[in-house]
C-alpha cells in the first residue's frame, strides 16, 4: 500500500472499526478518480471476488430492467399520511442514495413497514386468540372482596389498586385472559395475586399458582394462607418432596373441590393432578417455564383465565414487542415505608474494608449474600469464581461465622437445602452463582456483595439488589467492580444512583440493546433488517395503534388494497391459527 499511495492523492477505505485495537480492518480501497465518489454509498457484505463496484453494476442493471415491478406493501393511506416514500423510490434511494436525506427518507419508509407487519402479526394473534378461546366469565363476590381488601394488613398502592381492577374486569368478561403482570421487586405482586385468585375463588372456580422453585412455593404458600385462610379459603401446597399419603390425600381432596387454591412447582402439571374446576392459573416469572409446561397447566381446566408474574422489569418498548400479544399490567409504584437499598460501587483493592463492613452486619445478627459470576476458575475470564471466595470467606470468619455456597451444578434438593439453611440462618453469608436471583425472600439478609459487577448487566445487577432490604432494616449492595470500558462505568454509576428498576431496564436495554437484554438463546426475540426498537420506538407506537385499528376493521380482510398485508399474515400462518400457542 505504501509504494502505491502518492502524497495529496484522495482515498476511500471501506471496512469495519474495530473499536479495541483502535484501527480499520479495510475490505476495499480506492485511490484516484474512482476515490472522488459520492457523499454516500451502500457497502455490501460480499464473499469471494465480487466487488463493492460490481456489486453496485449489477444492482443497477436489475433496477432498470424489474423495477418497475416492485410492488407496494403500504396502503396509499399510510404513505399519505406518514408522507412516506413509495416502496419502488425507497429501495432505489437505499441503493444510489442522492444524499443523506435520501437515505433518512428510505429508512423511515422501512422503518415503519417492519414494525406495521410485526405488530400486524402480534394483533392478529390476540384477535384469534380471543375469538377461538372462549373464556368463563366469572362473576365474583364484590362484597367479599371489598371486605377483603379492606382487611389486608396494609393499603394497596394506587399501582396495585389499578392492576387489580384490570385483573377483575379480565375474570368477569366473557374471554380467557391473558395478560403479563410486571412488578419490581418488592413491589407487592403477591397481594395483587391473591385478590384475583380470592374473586375466582368466590366464583365457585379454583385456582394454581406456579412458581419455579420448591423454597420459593413455600413462601408463596405461607404467604397466601396468612393473607386468605380467615375467610375460609383452602390452600394447599404441592411440591415433589411432597410423597406417599400426604400427597395422595391432598389430590384427592383438589379433585373432589376441597382445596381452593393449590400453590407448587413443576409437580402441579403431572397427569395425577385433576382440578374438579379451575378457573384461575398464575404462573410466577413465567420466562423459568417453558411453552410447553405453561400449556398443560392450562389445559387442566376449561380455559381457565391465565396470568403470568415476572418481577424482571421489562422495559415497555420490548414488553409491546416480545409480549405484544399479551395484555400488559404494571405496578410501578412501591409500598410506602419500604427503605431504599443503599448501593456502593467499590474497587477489588477495596476487598478487606468491604469484608470488614460485612462483618459488622453480621455481628449485628443479619446476613450476607456473595454473588459470583462463575463456579470454577476459568481461563477466558479473570473473575473471582464461587468456589474459591467460599474458600476465602471460611478462612476469612473462621468459626465467627458460616459461610454456604450454592451454584448451578447443584441439584435442585441440593440448592433447596442450602436455601433452607439460610433461610433459618443456620448460614450467615451464602457465596452463590446467579441463581439465588429469583424470588427467595429472607428478610434478615441486609448485605449483597457482588463481585466481578461488570460483567453482568443492569437488570440482572437489580435482580440480585432485590434480595436484601426485605425487612426493616436499612439494607446495602456493594459492587465490586473495576470496569474497563466506558458502557461498565456507567453501568455502575447508574446502579449507585437508582434503585427504579424500569428506569434501570429501559438503560439496560439501550446500553446492551434488544438482543442480548434477555440473554442470546431468548427465542422471542424480533429480528428487523432495519428498524431499531429502541431508537425508532415513537416508529413503533404508531405502528403498534395502526396494527390495533387495522386487525378490527371489516375493510382490512376484504379490501384489495390490504392483501398484500392479509399475505404476510398468511405466510407466518397466523390465519390458520397455527401460531396462536
Amino acid at each position: 500500500l505504501k509504494n502505491k499511495i502518492t502524497i495529496n492523492e484522495t482515498l476511500t477505505i471501506t471496512g469495519k472499526w474495530d473499536a479495541h485495537r483502535q484501527t480499520i480492518n479495510a475490505s476495499e480501497l480506492q485511490m484516484g478518480e474512482n476515490a472522488k465518489g459520492k457523499d454516500f454509498e451502500p457497502v455490501y457484505s460480499l464473499k469471494g471476488r465480487l466487488t463493492t463496484k460490481g456489486m453496485r453494476k449489477f444492482i443497477n442493471l436489475a433496477f432498470q430492467q424489474f423495477g418497475a415491478y416492485i410492488d407496494e406493501t403500504l396502503p396509499d393511506y399510510f404513505i399519505t399520511k406518514y408522507r412516506l416514500l413509495n416502496r419502488r423510490d425507497a429501495i432505489k434511494a437505499m441503493h444510489f442514495p442522492g444524499g443523506g436525506e435520501d437515505l433518512k427518507q428510505a429508512r423511515r419508509r422501512f422503518v415503519y413497514e417492519e414494525f406495521l407487519i410485526f405488530q400486524l402479526k402480534m394483533q392478529a394473534l390476540r384477535k384469534f386468540e380471543r375469538e377461538h378461546s372462549p373464556g368463563i366469565s366469572q362473576n365474583y363476590d364484590l362484597g367479599k372482596l371489598k371486605e377483603f381488601i379492606a382487611r389486608l394488613p396494609f393499603p394497596l398502592t394506587n399501582a396495585q389498586k389499578r392492576v387489580v381492577n384490570e385483573i377483575l374486569s379480565d375474570l368477569k368478561s366473557p374471554y380467557r385472559m391473558n395478560r403479563l403482570l410486571q412488578g419490581d421487586v418488592g413491589s407487592g405482586k403477591t397481594v395483587v395475586a391473591a385478590v384475583g385468585l380470592y374473586a375466582s375463588v368466590t366464583s365457585g372456580y379454583q385456582g394454581a399458582l406456579m412458581v419455579p422453585t420448591e423454597i420459593l412455593a413455600e413462601q408463596h404458600a405461607e404467604s397466601l394462607k396468612t393473607l386468605l385462610e380467615p375467610f375460609g379459603v383452602k390452600c394447599e401446597l404441592l411440591t415433589s418432596s411432597i410423597k406417599g399419603k400426604r400427597r395422595r390425600e391432598i389430590l384427592e381432596k383438589l379433585t373432589e373441590g376441597n382445596i381452593d387454591i393449590l400453590i407448587g412447582t413443576h409437580a402441579l402439571i403431572q397427569d395425577e393432578v385433576t382440578f374438579q374446576k379451575l378457573g384461575f392459573v398464575i404462573t410466577d416469572e413465567q420466562h423459568r417455564f417453558g411453552v410447553e409446561q405453561r400449556r398443560v397447566l392450562r389445559e387442566k381446566g376449561e380455559n381457565p383465565d391465565v396470568l403470568f408474574m415476572t418481577a424482571t422489569p421489562i422495559p415497555r418498548t420490548l414488553a409491546i414487542t416480545v409480549f405484544g400479544e399479551m395484555d400488559v399490567s404494571i405496578i410501578d409504584e412501591m409500598p410506602a415505608g419500604r427503605k431504599t437499598i443503599e448501593t456502593y460501587w467499590a474497587k477489588p483493592e477495596m476487598l478487606e474494608r468491604v469484608l470488614a463492613f460485612v462483618e459488622k452486619e453480621l455481628q449485628k445478627g443479619h446476613q450476607a449474600y456473595v454473588i459470583c459470576p462463575l463456579i470454577e476458575e476459568s481461563e477466558k475470564l479473570d473473575v473471582q469464581n464461587a468456589i474459591d471466595v467460599h474458600a476465602t470467606l471460611s478462612s476469612y470468619f473462621q468459626n465467627r461465622f458460616t459461610a454456604g455456597l450454592m451454584h448451578g451444578r447443584l441439584s435442585s434438593e441440593e440448592k433447596d437445602s442450602v436455601m433452607k439453611a439460610f433461610s433459618a440462618n443456620e448460614v450467615q453469608v451464602l457465596v452463590s452463582t446467579t441463581v439465588v436471583e429469583v424470588g427467595v425472600n429472607v428478610p434478615n439478609a441486609t448485605v449483597m456483595v457482588i463481585y466481578d459487577a461488570e460483567r453482568f448487566g443492569l437488570s440482572q445487577l437489580h435482580q440480585l439488589r432485590g434480595r436484601v432490604g426485605r425487612g426493616s432494616d436499612q439494607a446495602y449492595c456493594i459492587l465490586l467492580a473495576s470496569p474497563k470500558s466506558e458502557t461498565g462505568q456507567e453501568r455502575m454509576r447508574i446502579m449507585t444512583e437508582t434503585n427504579d428498576g424500569f428506569v434501570l431496564s429501559e438503560k439496560d436495554l439501550e446500553l446492551r440493546g434488544p438482543g442480548d437484554f434477555f440473554g442470546k438463546k431468548q427465542s422471542g426475540m424480533p429480528e428487523f433488517k432495519v428498524a431499531d426498537m429502541v431508537h425508532d420506538y415513537r416508529a413503533l407506537e404508531t405502528a403498534r395503534s395502526d396494527a390495533a385499528t387495522l386487525i378490527q376493521s371489516e375493510t382490512f380482510w376484504k379490501s384489495e388494497e390490504y392483501k398484500s398485508l392479509r399475505q404476510y399474515l398468511e405466510d407466518a400462518g397466523v390465519l390458520e391459527g397455527e401460531k396462536l400457542d
